[in-house]
């Protein structure tokens, strides 16, 4: 039986509790609280004896795997490029960077690609999709303006009282 170890948080620590990722089809009609439950967590395998086995996963992760993909060709199409610098060709798939800063732009194109490559290599989409996200969001922030406020600081030293 192939199992891997997820880590289970308690109030006080964590310890290490055995999940599995392979069900006999028969566990579907059985136990398919378990299956489903298993499935919920993440990927699970589906054995079957008359064919391929079937993988069952929650829409969220499909979803997740589907952006991945998404952004792998955005990335692939800049990648197979070599005119202008890759903050000009990103722009030119992802518009929106135009709203950044020209050093904005290039740190943001760095930190995307490093960060598709660590999703690619662990298999976590979510590393990619919360980078490029994120640099989405401060992209439409600073093009309504919201970059341009100035702040102020306050520099008196008083002591407050302790609530």
């Amino acid at each position: 039986m192939n199992s891997e170890y997820v880590l289970n948080y308690t109030e006080s620590m964590a310890t290490a509790a055995p999940t599995r990722s392979v069900f006999q089809s028969s566990d579907l009609s059985r136990s398919s609280a378990e299956v489903f439950a298993a499935a919920a967590d993440h990927p699970v395998e589906v054995t079957r004896r008359d064919g391929e086995s079937l993988v069952l996963m929650s829409k969220g992760a499909d979803r997740s795997r589907d952006a991945l993909l998404e952004l792998a060709a955005q990335l692939i199409a800049v990648a197979t490029s070599t005119e202008r610098t890759l903050a000009e060709r990103m722009s030119d798939r992802f518009p929106w960077m135009l709203a950044l800063s020209h050093d904005d732009r290039a740190l943001c194109a760095e930190q995307i690609l490093s960060a598709a490559r660590a999703s690619f290599a662990t298999g976590q989409a979510h590393l990619a999709i919360a980078e490029l996200t994120a640099w989405k969001e401060t992209a439409s922030a600073l093009a309504a303006g919201l970059g341009r406020v100035d702040v102020e600081w306050l520099d008196d030293d008083e002591p407050v009282a302790r609530p």
